[in-house]
């Protein structure tokens, strides 16, 4: 963070509690980030609202378990939503809003103003979906890179140089939407869709439904091994050379 001057001249030291009320004693806006484990989430939360002003918002890092559910048992639910962050969050700038149905759309956003007021974008959810956008995205492409591995169309290696060296790189300047809409020239999506939407369509129904099975995860830590004792060069590097 410092070489990349994200890192302040007097940085805050994080002042450490031992116990919940302590924490969130006179606070105004409350982080969660435990495990993705319900009743933990619940049994810390009745804590909480024990301890905290009534005012206080009560965000969840939650990378996929619906605020709703969280609400539950809550004696304030309209204060709850889930804010997830993008790792490294020191670093990434988005986060997703989720609010759940009991959730006060002025906490929305309240909320919302708050993390761009610290410098993070955000994008707020219309409704609250298991995994939210983020976690989605990543899990339907992930899945597909499991299924070129496990059917033996490329190594682990070269699926991740695709995302690494092509796809990435395209979707730090344009989202996929964007992207297929920039191809339609003139037309725009509707060009894009009118040339290619039939085959796209085409690859959605041949894309892999892998299982994690013992099997499969053997395969992925085993490749992964491998392809960690020999990483790829950086292009930067290689264009160095």
């Amino acid at each position: 963070m410092a070489a990349l001057g994200r890192l302040s001249e007097t940085p805050t030291v994080p002042r450490v509690f031992t116990d919940v009320a302590s924490a969130v004693d006179g606070v105004v806006h409350i982080q969660e980030a435990l495990p993705e484990d319900m009743a933990l989430k619940r049994r810390v939360y009745a804590q909480i609202e024990g301890a905290a002003p009534r005012e206080a918002i009560l965000a969840s890092s939650s990378s996929g378990l619906l605020p709703t559910a969280l609400q539950e048992g809550m004696q304030h639910p309209e204060r709850m939503l889930v804010v997830h962050p993008n790792n490294p969050p020191y670093l990434m700038p988005l986060v997703e809003i989720v609010a759940g149905r009991m959730t006060d759309p002025s906490v929305v956003a309240l909320t919302k103003s708050f993390y761009e007021s610290i410098g993070k974008r955000t994008i707020v959810l219309r409704r609250e979906v298991k995994g939210h956008v983020f976690n989605r995205l990543q899990a339907a492409l992930w899945r597909e890179a499991v299924h070129l591995v496990a059917e033996g169309y490329a190594s682990v290696e070269d699926v991740d140089r695709a995302v690494v060296e092509g796809l990435g790189a395209r979707w730090a300047v344009c989202g996929p939407h964007e992207i297929f809409h920039l191809s339609g020239a003139d037309q725009g999506m509707a060009g894009f869709l009118d040339r290619l939407g039939e085959a796209v369509e085409g690859w959605w129904g041949d894309l892999g439904h892998p299982k994690l099975d013992a099997k499969m995860r053997k395969a992925l830590v085993d490749s992964m091994a491998q392809a960690a004792k020999n990483p790829n060069p950086a292009p930067a590097r290689r264009a160095i050379r």
